[in-house]
């Protein structure tokens, strides 16, 4: 017996000390603010997150991952108990929409590959890649539909899915489960930020465009009457329709399928109708803008540029204030347009618009005079924005005798030279030259201006060229004497960011374009030979003269300091992968074209956007741009030629009275162009035979 309860007692003995050394072995940590956390979580487990359940947001909120407000099933005072135990604040938060990118379904299609005994697009891809004519093409087979968790899509009669707005959560699981990238998560910041890709389902007019607009949607809504959701899909892209209407190069029509059979649509004039109406109807209509960020930006320049940079970044939610130096807002568009082409009622129109959007503006009121980059950044703004515009638009506010210097220590290169050879009237005295100065392009003219600088007392001289030695077309005995004089010249080189404090330009950042290495070097003056001043975004550096200066943090804090660093926009995506200025696309004296600079401003307020929340500026290696490989039409069949609609003109004599020489559509006119448009996908379109003819469908089953 009591051998038995020795037994038992060592057993149980060797039991506790292998329990005891197993926890120690197998011990799995559970970070207690996850479980406080999942305890605040209501335990729907409905993957309204994106996340297979409440334990795994639970997670991804501890970790940064997902924000305290991301649970879908929860409300506001769920956020604030999540927000209270990780000690953050609550941002408002832009919901997610499910939105479809294809619009022409395999019911329309005139080839049909079925594939029998399969039931998921994911599986039917894997079959030689899907569907056989279009690459990116819907598979309808609704898989999207199935992975939904809140029913918000149903499978369309045209066999492409149907979002229910007011269902769906953005959870992402039906992008997750598509295989084509057909639908995908809308917001309005992704839209605006949103550079377009070889995934996407794009039309060869919209590709033409430089500021992206959705040309078939909104020609389809104008054939269906909705001239105002016209006008609000026009703005996603263009702040400007009623102007743009008028001026526009039409560069989308020159590339419009519908010339494949007699002439493009005229896509220039229908949007003008559409912009006419809105004004006309005295009703404003808006594209929608995401919550307030509680940041503020500063765009200086007030044309077309600086107002489409002001209007986009309010769209993202930011408080946006435009300094004009100029009495009236609309740069070259008020001073150099004819009013027979464009009238300043319509301009007036265009521009209230974008101040109705939430955007300040301060005329009369000119950078480096009235106020500078360091002022605004006391004043609490997070980001300052150049669009100053060219040398012409100088010229357009009569000031084009002076020399300007509104961002501190950069020059014009034409400025720098014409103050040291005009006459000694005040208005000319010659620019005092820095001890450090920098060069950066120029050519032949470069090289007088660092002799100049030599001459005036300069101790350092830089001058930077991106192109090689070899391909300067500059005389090697010039060079050599000027590096006899001390003047440092380096080739393949590209300024990439300015740095200084309060007013003063202190160092320059610039790259080795065949390493692609950052070095910096002093300088209190830098002359550019460009015909404008860079478009720079300004910022307090994350922290002072440290190599990760200018990086910012979340939410845009950043330590008390007066150091600015400014740097340049991210490039169009066709030169993405360029550095510095002076590269291929850059604009060196003024935008070509009005549209051409809407797009920018586009581009302008997403770095902004970007950088303030700390996102990569770096754009996707499938980005489109006018090289990349698409798949494409060089005909059309079973389309019915039908002549243009011709825009009327006016008189002499109703020229003579001050009216516009295009006098517009008419809406019978706009109702008959607007059914010419082929609404084009990729490579599919509609067909307009009048009596459609009987056609053979090809059935492929696989």
């Amino acid at each position: 017996m009591i051998e038995a309860l020795f037994m038992l007692g060592g057993l149980g003995l060797v039991v506790g000390v292998g329990l005891a050394a197993a926890s120690k072995i197998f011990y799995v940590y559970v970070d207690p603010q996850i479980v406080e956390v999942d305890e605040a979580l209501p335990g729907a487990n409905c993957g309204g997150c994106g996340l297979p359940g409440c334990s795994a947001n639970a997670e991804a909120i501890v970790a940064g991952k997902a924000a305290p407000n991301s649970c879908v099933a929860a409300g506001p005072e769920v956020a604030e108990v999540i927000a209270a135990i990780m000690g953050v604040a609550i941002e408002a938060k832009e919901p997610d929409i499910a939105r479809p990118g294809c619009t022409y379904g395999l019911e329309d299609a005139e080839t049909k590959f079925i594939y029998d005994g399969l039931g998921d697009c994911r599986a039917a891809a894997l079959i030689n890649g899907g569907m056989k004519v279009c690459n990116i093409g819907c598979l309808g087979l609704g898989t999207c539909a199935k992975a939904c968790p809140f029913d918000a899509i149903q499978m369309g009669p045209k066999g492409l899915p149907v979002v229910d707005e007011i269902k769906c959560t953005g959870c992402g699981a039906c992008e997750k489960v598509c295989p084509k990238h057909i639908i995908t998560l809308s917001s309005i910041t992704r839209r605006i930020l949103r550079e377009y890709t070889t995934d996407d389902c794009t039309t060869p007019c919209q590709r033409a465009c430089p500021a992206g607009i959705d040309i078939c949607e909104y020609i389809r809504q104008i054939s269906l009457g909705d001239y105002l959701g016209a006008t609000q899909t026009i703005k996603e892209r263009n702040p400007f329709p009623a102007v743009i209407g008028r001026i526009c190069p039409r560069p989308c029509e020159q590339d419009c399928r519908r010339q494949l059979v007699d002439e493009p649509v005229a896509i220039n004039f229908l949007k003008r109708y559409a912009a006419d109406y809105e004004r006309e109807s005295g009703k404003r209509v808006q594209p929608y803008k995401a919550p307030d960020t509680d940041r503020k930006i500063a765009v200086v320049g007030g044309g077309v540029e600086g107002l489409s940079t002001a209007f986009f970044s309010a769209r993202l939610g930011h408080t946006v204030d435009v300094f004009e130096a100029a009495p009236r807002l609309g740069g070259l568009l008020r001073s150099a347009i004819a009013a027979y082409r464009l009238p300043a009622d319509i301009l007036d129109w265009d521009i209230q618009g974008i101040l109705e959007m939430g955007v300040n503006a301060q005329t009369g009121k000119a950078l480096g005079v009235d106020f500078t980059i360091n002022s605004l950044l006391e004043e609490g703004f997070q980001a300052v924005f150049t669009a100053l515009g060219g040398w012409d638009s100088r010229l357009a506010r009569n000031a084009g005798a002076s020399v300007e210097s509104p961002i501190p220590g950069v020059y014009l290169l034409m400025d720098f030279m014409k103050s040291h050879t005009a006459s000694e009237a005040e208005e000319n005295k010659p620019i005092v030259c820095a001890s450090d100065v920098v060069i950066f392009g120029g050519g032949k003219l470069a090289l007088e201006a660092a002799e100049l600088c030599l001459e005036k007392g300069s101790d350092h001289v830089t001058i930077l060229y991106r192109e090689a030695e070899n391909e300067s077309g500059l005389d090697p005995q010039a060079i050599q004497n000027l590096h006899s004089k001390g003047v440092n010249i380096m080739f393949g080189t590209a300024v990439n960011s300015l740095m200084g404090e309060q007013d003063r330009l202190e160092e320059i950042e610039y790259a080795e374009l065949e390493s692609l290495t950052l070095k910096r070097l002093p300088a209190g003056m830098l002359i550019v030979a460009s015909g404008r001043f860079p478009e720079l975004v300004f910022m307090r550096p994350a922290a002072p003269a440290d190599a990760d200066a200018g990086t910012p943090k979340p939410n845009g804090q950043s330590p008390p300091t007066s150091r600015w660093k400014g740097t340049y926009t991210y490039k169009q995506p066709e030169h993405r992968h360029e550095m510095g200025w002076f590269s291929n696309g850059d604009i060196l004296s003024d935008y070509s074209g009005a549209i051409k600079a809407i797009g920018g401003g586009r581009r302008a307020a997403a770095t902004v956007h970007k950088i303030i929340s700390g996102i990569e500026l770096s754009l996707p290696d499938n980005v489109l741009h006018s090289r990349s490989m698409i798949q494409n039409v060089d005909h059309v069949q079973k389309v019915t030629a039908s002549p243009r609609v011709i825009m009327p003109q006016a008189s002499h004599r109703e020229l003579s009275a001050a009216v516009e020489i295009e006098k517009g559509f008419t809406k019978d006119a706009a109702d008959k162009e607007s059914r010419r448009c082929l609404q084009c996908g990729l490579i599919c379109y509609e067909h307009t035979e009048l009596i459609p003819a009987p056609r053979e469908e090809q059935v492929h089953r696989i």
